[in-house]
């Protein structure tokens, strides 16, 4: 069955947007997606009936709605750039990356005056919930906007909450991710501290597990150390950096201090510096370079798979 209401195009069909993409298509929706240098997923969302553009000018010009998974705010205002020459009045742009809010706001102002609208969608989730369509979305936009645009959202998202205006959706996404991060680095330093005084993670994950300081971050974060799961939590250690420095502006233009924030961020500046900035370097590997910072060393307790 199609869904006429929208034409939607998808720009960053990569390692979430993937997932998000194929629910689009499945559930009706006339998909048109660009080619990436993995084409993998391209072709594969060809094959199930989406569209492959040949420009960004291209993909705007057959959409009504048009979804950004990118790394962050740089590479949005540059597809932004090329996209809205082919976008008409009426249009929306969702930006699902996380991004800096600062940028956000000046987007939105400049797109305005094209009478095209820009709505921001960060995410909540995985890779895996990407592909099943249980990914949460915290949403940035006018009530209208949002309106239009949640319809097409549920289709790869479980949830979809209005957060608030235009920037409030990334506003709340960097706060989300100021603490899982900052659990990430309390783990990796603990997990440190525990290897530098002869505690083995086994012993370590022995006293934490099933009690009040256990959570579904934990177990995630601590998939990679204990059974040697690298895919446990995909989410790159350049990524976290890039993260908390988006949060530290944030502060920084709300006139807030921002001490825990900085440590955080410090420490991910510190794995970034020492090499941890690869496809495949995750958060949950953070442990192993601050281990490096002491002169101690945290390993998985099984071999890596």
């Amino acid at each position: 069955m199609s869904n006429a209401t929208e034409t939607i195009g998808f720009v960053g069909v990569g390692l979430m947007g993937h997932g998000m993409a194929k629910n689009l298509v499945e559930k009706g929706y006339a998909l048109t997606i660009i080619g990436h240098r993995n084409r993998e997923p391209v072709e594969d969302l060809v094959k199930r009936g989406a569209s492959e553009a040949a420009s960004l000018k291209d993909l705007g010009a057959d959409s009504s709605i048009v979804f950004i998974c990118a790394p962050g705010s740089p590479q949005v205002e540059s597809i932004v750039a090329e996209l809205k020459d082919g976008l008409k009045p009426g249009s929306i742009i969702v930006d699902c990356s996380t991004s800096d809010p600062t940028s956000t706001a000046s987007l939105s102002k400049q797109l305005a005056s094209l009478d095209i609208a820009l709505a921001d969608a960060p995410l909540g989730g995985t890779p895996v919930q990407a592909e099943s369509g249980e990914l949460s979305a915290m949403i940035g936009a006018s009530d209208e906007i949002f309106a239009r645009i949640k319809p097409v959202v549920e289709a790869w998202a479980g949830t979809a909450v209005h957060m608030g205006g235009v920037g409030d959706g990334h506003r709340m996404k960097l706060l989300n991710n100021f603490l899982s991060l900052g659990y990430g680095a309390i783990y990796a330093e603990a997990l440190a501290l525990a290897s530098k005084v002869g505690l083995s993670p086994a012993k370590f994950d022995s006293a934490i597990r099933g009690g009040r300081m256990d959570c579904g971050f934990y177990q995630t974060f601590m998939d990679y150390i204990m059974e040697g799961n690298r895919e446990a939590h995909k989410f790159t250690l350049s990524n976290a950096f890039k993260d908390m420095r988006y949060l530290e502006s944030m502060a920084d233009n709300a006139g807030m201090v921002n001490p825990v924030g900085n440590a955080v961020k410090n420490l991910y500046a510190a794995a970034h510096a020492a090499g941890g900035d690869g496809p495949e370097d995750y958060v949950p590997m953070l442990p192993e370079y601050v281990g490096r910072l002491s002169g101690t060393e945290v390993k998985p307790e099984k071999p890596v798979k």
